[in-house]
């Protein structure tokens, strides 16, 4: 079994004809793509789209070069400009369902976040993994959102975003900070 092989290691045994290579990557990359992609659409899309990812991923995958980019930079650009493509094409759903969401739950946000003096860092990691938190990040806009999720969730430092959102590393810093602030606004 392919347990301690870095992405690189795994693709090139699936390049050599390793099949269950591609499937040890699939383990290691389903969760993290399923839960960065429903975290830009919806649960219910974000299987669908998640297969559409796979399903790049493994008609591409002979192409990648880990000269240019991480294996796991390559699966979230991927990931990333295919929530694009479909979020264009069902945008007016989209927005009215997060607009729908953030009304219905207004009050429980300002309920959840007691200490006023929090920094946005802070009250970022404290609500982490909260529906308050999921719920405030559906108000954000799609590309501090994208920034937030790659960042916090997928631990990408802000080169590796802005390699993925093709956006130079300021310009990544700079919707960072301004999500925070913005999360923050909306947490309080």
């Amino acid at each position: 079994m392919l347990f301690n092989e870095t992405d690189e290691e795994i693709i090139l045994l699936y390049k050599n004809g390793n099949q269950e290579a591609f499937k040890m990557l699939i383990n290691r990359y389903i969760s993290p793509i399923y839960n960065f992609t429903s975290h830009l659409t919806n649960k219910n899309d974000a299987k669908d789209i998640t297969q559409e990812i796979f399903i790049k991923v493994w008609k591409n995958i002979r192409r990648f070069d880990s000269e240019k980019a991480s294996f796991k930079t390559w699966i979230f650009t991927i990931a990333k400009n295919t929530v694009t493509d479909f979020s264009r094409k069902r945008k007016n759903i989209l927005f009215s369902e997060i607009e729908k969401g953030f009304e219905e739950n207004i009050d429980s946000f300002s309920e959840n976040i007691k200490d006023e003096n929090l920094l946005p860092d802070e009250a970022l990691q404290k609500l982490q993994n909260s529906e308050v938190l999921n719920q405030a990040l559906e108000k954000l806009r799609l590309e501090y959102k994208e920034v937030l999720m790659l960042h916090y969730q997928e631990e990408l430092t802000f080169e590796e975003i802005g390699k993925i959102l093709n956006k130079s590393s300021n310009t990544v810093k700079s919707h960072h900070r301004r999500a925070l602030l913005e999360l923050k606004k909306i947490l309080s």
